[in-house]
């Protein structure tokens, strides 16, 4: 989805997993995306263990009792080569509505596979985007790459 919206627990699940995608135009041979995973999304610049960081984490979301979200400016619901990235109107829509607080008063629901929550609105913003497994035409095609993207994560988490 376009954004979701993270338990603290989920929020430090994805810090610590560090998951983004190379990207053709800023690595060298790659021509297409290609998931990646760099604990804390920069590993190789970490003095200490990712858990350290965790825990700095966690405890500033509870602290502070921050609200977390997920911000996906990648694709959404299509692969690669079947869809166009997220544009950027429609994430700075989301951004937008995030930090006015807009986002506090609609309706969400719960990713069956993530478990994280995704709203069913976001003012500028396309349905389809918000939650691409009720867009797409290809329902098993989607849930065969959602599954391996889960099995992903749980075998990068294992390594952290």
């Amino acid at each position: 989805p376009a954004v979701a919206q993270l338990s603290t627990e989920q929020a430090v699940y994805h810090f610590l997993s560090g998951y983004t995608a190379k990207v053709a135009g800023t690595e060298i041979g790659v021509k297409e995306p290609q998931a990646t995973f760099s604990a804390c999304f920069g590993a190789p610049f970490m003095a200490l263990p990712p858990t350290f960081y965790a825990r700095l984490l966690m405890e500033k979301i509870e602290t502070h009792d921050v609200k977390c979200w997920l911000v996906n400016t990648g694709w959404a619901g299509k692969p690669y080569g079947e869809s166009e990235r997220i544009r950027i109107a429609h994430s700075r829509a989301i951004v937008k509505s995030v930090l006015t607080g807009r986002l506090d008063s609609v309706e969400f629901e719960v990713d069956p596979l993530f478990g994280f929550r995704t709203p069913l609105s976001c003012e500028s913003v396309p349905a389809d985007i918000l939650n691409p497994r009720r867009a797409v035409t290809d329902k098993s095609g989607y849930e065969h790459r959602a599954a391996r993207l889960a099995d992903d994560f749980q075998e990068e988490f294992r390594t952290v």
